[in-house]
């Protein structure tokens, strides 16, 4: 695929990632095994609250084509086929789920040097069409998403957004809920190996005169172990510690808690994933 602005999915995700990604209040275990025939296998195990569920998750790659499925505790089957280049430039993503026949969605993304487009069809009882396109450069992009359903005739969201990318910053501004709500969100490196980084984000939901701030910071003490903490001004705070234990081992502690009522709101997780 060619260097271009992104998809629109993408504007927003490095500060998104920062402040939500591998947190969790739950317990997760997970193995990730390789054939020789080139499939990967991943075998998962999670506890929460006082649920316990696994999955386990096959990926098989055949030059440009990419086959995954997953079956679950609960006998839920998803399978998911992605083609690139059918057409240059474009990459095709069609998935299924057993025995919920409707949840199936045929998605084509298409990449050009100065825009991307994408067109998503889901099949379900009211077909709703997703649309959306981003136009710009590695830089600066500008992008719009639009969800229709076919049988109400009406649009079930639209979004605009921007977003600005530099060697060490990456700024975004999205207007969503069709247009109820605001989020600006900034990721700032604060060396030039990027071993830290500081992240905000403010998000205005205009029909209730809500704001949530949220800061957070990423720092990467060595090559084995990461530290990220976030905070937000209703006082919830969160941290997380990621160690590689032995080689290509990873254990993650999270917590969360409520600053203003700690003994009755905090939260604590773990997880830990074995990759050959």
């Amino acid at each position: 695929m060619c260097k271009g602005p992104g998809l629109f999915s993408d504007i927003g995700k490095k500060a998104k990632d920062l402040l939500t990604k591998d947190y969790s209040s739950d317990q997760k275990f997970s193995v990730y095994t390789f054939s020789d025939a080139g499939v990967a296998l991943t075998s998962t195990a999670v506890k929460k609250g006082g649920l316990s569920t696994g999955d386990v998750a096959a990926l098989y790659k055949y030059k440009n084509t990419l086959f995954d499925v997953k079956v679950d505790t609960e006998s839920n089957i998803s399978t998911t086929l992605t083609i690139c280049e059918i057409i240059p430039s474009t990459k095709t993503i069609a998935s299924l789920k057993f025995p919920e026949y409707n949840a199936g969605k045929l998605e084509v993304q298409y990449f050009h040097h100065h825009a991307t487009f994408t067109t998503a069809l889901a099949f379900n009882k009211s077909p709703a069409v997703h649309v959306s396109a981003t136009i710009g450069t590695p830089t600066i992009a500008f992008g719009a998403e639009a969800g229709y359903d076919t049988t109400s005739g009406n649009f079930t969201k639209y979004t605009v957004g921007i977003s600005v990318t530099k060697p060490d910053s990456y700024a975004s501004i999205i207007l969503g809920d069709k247009g109820d709500s605001i989020k600006a969100s900034c990721v700032h490196h604060l060396d030039q190996a990027k071993k830290s980084a500081a992240v905000g984000e403010i998000f205005r939901r205009f029909s209730t005169n809500e704001n949530t701030f949220t800061v957070g910071g990423l720092y990467v003490i060595d090559h084995l172990t990461v530290a990220k903490a976030k905070v937000n001004n209703y006082g919830k705070l969160g941290a997380l510690l990621q160690h590689e234990v032995i080689p290509k081992t990873l254990l993650t502690m999270s917590g969360e808690f409520d600053t203003k009522a700690l003994d009755k709101n905090a939260k604590f997780g773990f997880s830990i994933a074995l990759k050959p």
